[in-house]
């Protein structure tokens, strides 16, 4: 059996309509899904979800105007640091992203001022 921990962050953004939050302790794992609860950030809102240490990008967005859920991949690679492709159709070939022992980092522009939003990071 899997393990799964959700990690909440509610984020608050300043009088700019800028914020930065980070989730409360480190990840460890497959990261599964990215929810975005909309409470009252502004419809421009824009958003970058990092995980710190890696720098690995979770969903980078502008002007999201509802809650929605993404389940963040990454583009695989060969020995030889070229780009894996499916034989058949070109396409990137994807894999998950993992987190070792890293926070979320929240970075949100443009969400009106001191408007709240809610994400939560599922994590395998």
């Amino acid at each position: 059996m899997t393990h799964v921990e959700r990690h909440r962050v509610v984020v608050t953004t300043d009088s700019e309509g800028a914020a930065v939050a980070y989730t409360d302790k480190p990840l460890t794992g497959e990261i599964v899904n990215v929810d975005y609860i909309k409470t009252d950030f502004a419809d421009t809102v824009d958003f970058a979800i990092v995980l710190e240490g890696s720098g690995l990008g979770l969903w980078t967005q502008e002007n999201v105007t509802a809650s929605k859920t993404v389940s963040p991949m990454q583009p695989a690679h060969s020995q030889a640091g070229v780009a894996l492709l499916y034989a058949d159709s070109g396409e990137p070939v994807s894999r998950p992203i993992y987190a070792a022992a890293e926070r979320a980092k929240f970075t949100i522009a443009n969400g009106g001022s001191l408007k709240t939003g809610t994400f939560v990071v599922v994590v395998a």
